[in-house]
């Protein structure tokens, strides 16, 4: 699930490289290209990561309405699954390696695969049947400590500004704090806790994954920034 919406995200990424929104094409698998129009459909729930794509939809204010889950043609019945009115389908088979673009569209995308591959098992520890039990981030780990040394010195990840790159990531970052609210990240990595607020603190954000969890993870990381002994009670989202 966690991987189907980053290839999505990754096709969005590259659906807005190079163009002004409202952006009409999206390139992929090499040279093949695929048409996407503007009427969007994703199948997904509150509960699960779509809301991860629903935010960087309303970052590249590209407008998506939800589909009806008995209706969702992933063939494994998956959630979240992308859909416009050509039929064109994305989940999981989205390439992040082929995708084209400039400097800046290469370094979204590469995040975005950096965020799949190293920074979700970091993010969440799974048993070997796939449970997740707890999170890593709870040890110094040597990859989130050069992320936080990245972060002192720029407010997001690519230069230039907020980009999906930051949905990526943030979003898993985010994740943790709503799953394991006692987690304390500020004593190790300052930087991300200033980061994940900022993302946090976005518009789009909260309409993506609702006032609520914007309102709690804002009020966690506030918590964090305090340092011990000056928190309150913590339930969690979940």
């Amino acid at each position: 699930m966690r991987a189907s919406s980053l290839s999505i995200l990754s096709l969005l990424a590259a659906t807005a490289a190079g163009f002004s929104p409202p952006p009409p094409l999206a390139r992929i698998h090499g040279s093949s290209r695929t048409s996407l129009s503007m009427a969007l459909t994703l199948y997904g729930s509150p509960g699960s990561r779509s809301p991860l794509v629903n935010w960087a939809a309303l970052e590249l204010k590209l407008p998506v309405q939800a589909g009806d889950l008995s209706k969702n043609p992933h063939p494994f019945g998956q959630i979240p699954c992308l859909t416009d009115d050509n039929d064109v389908m994305v989940f999981e088979s989205a390439d992040e390696k082929g995708i084209s673009g400039d400097a800046r569209s290469a370094a979204v995308t590469s995040w975005i695969a950096w965020a799949n591959a190293s920074l979700d098992p970091i993010c969440f520890l799974e048993t070997p049947q796939g449970k997740v039990y707890d999170t890593g981030l709870r040890n110094s780990n040597r990859r989130i400590d050069r992320l936080d040394q990245l972060l002192a010195k720029s407010k997001f990840l690519v230069p230039g500004g907020f980009s999906l790159a930051d949905v990526a990531v943030a979003s898993y970052l985010l994740y943790v704090i709503q799953f394991f609210p006692d987690v304390d990240l500020y004593s190790k990595w300052p930087n991300v806790v200033k980061y994940m607020k900022e993302c946090a603190g976005r518009e789009d954000y909260g309409k993506a994954f609702g006032e609520n969890v914007q309102e709690f993870c804002l009020q966690r990381l506030g918590e964090m920034e305090k340092g011990p002994g000056k928190e309150k009670k913590i339930f969690g989202m979940f």
